[in-house]
């Protein structure tokens, strides 16, 4: 059967059916998405569920063929860790601008099962970061977003909300990207676009503070603390509601260098326990808008 969504790589009932092609996905978009043909056509890309590929190039007039039979693949049916606790795997967008440590702590830990998701696509604004190097290495799919004078083929606010859509995704991450995220795609995803931050928003936040610049910072000022913080994206840098914190003490004698290695440690951890609750949906808010997290084991405990 024909697929008639190129871009997510399933089939015509909008089922995923392939998982982890032993060969990369080469794909462009047929119209209506002409607009952002350019940026996709040379993404490679892997999804979780068996399919045999009859054909391994899809172009703007051909289709990705899944063969409908019982031995090859069958109806889509879940496979035991689709649902934890009746709780369905989440599809995940990472954003990035460098080299996406955290990213690859992410994408690592789904692929050990800790993290109830995936990583369907990455987004940078910088094609030769690390972090869209790595991706393209672990056959994710690449978007280049936004469209500015230097990355001309990136994709605009309204064109990357229909890609994202296209992926099915559930939860945006951003780790380490750059750019403030436009209204639209907030809008598109309420309560639903998570940032890190390396300092204890919200102090030594905004823009601006991105970087050495904020370990910099944290030292100059004397502050004896500091860590990472995980929370929602608003509008503006580094505004949105506190998720999660993780307390680093700020040694006497550091440099920015060793605080910094310090916090992005523990941020590596944060941020996949925080993604980990996010797909097992244990993010709950209270009446004032606070975010909160249930212990997974007590469910009435909130940290």
């Amino acid at each position: 059967m024909e697929a008639r969504s190129l871009l997510s790589g399933v089939s015509s009932n909008s089922t995923p059916l392939l998982q982890q092609p032993k060969k990369s996905i080469f794909v462009t978009l047929p119209s209506p998405y002409s607009s952002f043909n350019q940026s996709l056509k040379w993404v490679s890309f892997k999804t979780r569920y068996s399919s045999k590929l009859v054909s391994e190039r899809v172009g703007t007039k051909m289709g990705l063929e899944c063969k409908n039979s019982v031995d090859e693949v069958g109806d889509f049916t879940a496979t035991d860790d689709y649902f934890l606790n009746g709780v369905r795997r989440k599809k995940l967008a990472v954003f990035v601008s460098g080299g996406g440590s955290n990213f690859r702590s992410i994408h690592e830990a789904a692929i050990q099962g800790s993290v109830h998701g995936d990583v369907v696509v990455l987004v940078t604004n910088k094609p030769g970061c690390g972090g869209a190097g790595y991706a393209r290495d672990n056959a994710i799919p690449v978007i280049l977003s936004p469209r500015t004078k230097d990355v001309s083929d990136g994709l605009s606010s309204t064109d990357l909300v229909t890609a994202l859509r296209r992926f099915e995704v559930d939860f945006i991450l951003l780790a380490g990207y750059l750019k403030l995220i436009s209204v639209e795609l907030i809008r598109a995803y309420p309560r639903s676009i998570l940032n890190i931050h390396p300092s204890l928003l919200p102090s030594f936040g905004g823009k601006g503070y991105y970087g050495m610049k904020v370990h910099k910072a944290v030292i100059a000022s004397g502050a004896r603390y500091s860590g990472p913080t995980v929370h929602f994206v608003d509008e503006h840098y580094d505004t949105g509601r506190i998720l999660a914190q993780r307390v680093v003490p700020v040694l006497a004698n550091d440099t920015a260098e060793e605080l910094a290695a310090r916090v992005l440690h523990e941020e590596h951890r944060l941020y996949v326990e925080v993604t980990a609750a996010l797909c097992e949906e244990r993010i709950i808010w209270r009446e004032d808008g606070v975010p909160l997290i249930q212990n997974r084991e007590n469910l009435n405990e909130y940290s």
